[in-house]
């Protein structure tokens, strides 16, 4: 178990084999296990599996081919929709629809995706994290009818893994614990803590794909532009607006 949670990776290439039911059954009982604001479970889980239905999913996860690919597709969401019909039949005030509580739902999903993300892994299969659903809830919440209430927070794919990648680089503990208070950093020790990063023979490729100077514009002027992320933050933050939260944030 230590080492599977040390050496983890993310796996885009998936053999041609269902996961059997039993081990879905256990990878989502895993999910629903995990930690959670005052025991209200605001999540839900859309399990894919139909080829057709993963087909047509895949564009709005920019055609990613684990999408497609991978034996199941998780989307995981923030959901009061539940809890609050379970006020309403109980004569009790709905007080979820706001931004506090879309912030704790959007916790207690994350924790969940990333305890099924532990299960799938202890059983052998990959999991692939897909940041496109931040992009694309607006999107995906039509795709699956999702009612007030609901919004997609984390996607997986699992499967059985048909790659072995290396593991992807991480920071160094010194760049990410603080002891007791905050502790920023000197120019010199953010240099320090991304020198490892930037050395990466393939990010130092990245670069020169880019014709950059350096990773860091290869993030902030490339993978995350500042044009596409308003454009997107603007649609998202309007999404949520509209499906979950009564009245502005």
């Amino acid at each position: 178990m230590e080492d599977m949670l040390l050496m983890r990776k993310s796996i885009r290439k998936y053999k041609s084999e269902p996961i059997p039911e039993q081990t879905l059954d256990y990878i989502l009982q895993a999910g629903i296990r995990a930690s959670n604001c005052g025991n209200m479970q605001l999540y839900s889980v859309i399990v894919t599996e139909d080829k057709q239905r993963k087909k047509a999913y895949a564009p709005l996860h920019f055609n990613q081919s684990m999408v497609e690919d991978a034996a199941v597709v998780l989307t995981v969401c923030a959901d009061v929709n539940r809890f609050n019909k379970w006020c309403e039949i109980n004569s009790a005030d709905k007080s979820l629809n706001n931004f506090l509580f879309l912030n704790i739902a959007t916790i207690d999903a994350t924790i969940m995706a990333q305890s099924m993300t532990a299960a799938a892994e202890s059983k052998g299969l990959g999991v692939c994290w897909l940041g496109t659903v931040n992009y694309m809830a607006d999107k995906i919440a039509e795709f699956f009818n999702l009612p007030q209430g609901v919004v997609p927070v984390a996607c997986l794919t699992v499967g059985v893994p048909d790659e072995n990648p290396e593991p992807t680089e991480r920071l160094p503990l010194n760049a990410v614990v603080h002891k007791e208070v905050y502790r920023d950093y000197s120019p010199q020790e953010i240099k320090d803590m991304y020198k490892d990063i930037e050395q990466n023979p393939v990010n130092i490729q990245y670069v020169k794909e880019n014709n950059l100077e350096n990773l860091a514009q290869v993030f902030s002027q490339v993978r995350y532009a500042k044009a596409g992320n308003e454009e997107f933050s603007a649609r998202y933050r309007q999404f949520v607006e509209k499906t979950f939260i009564d009245g502005k944030l």
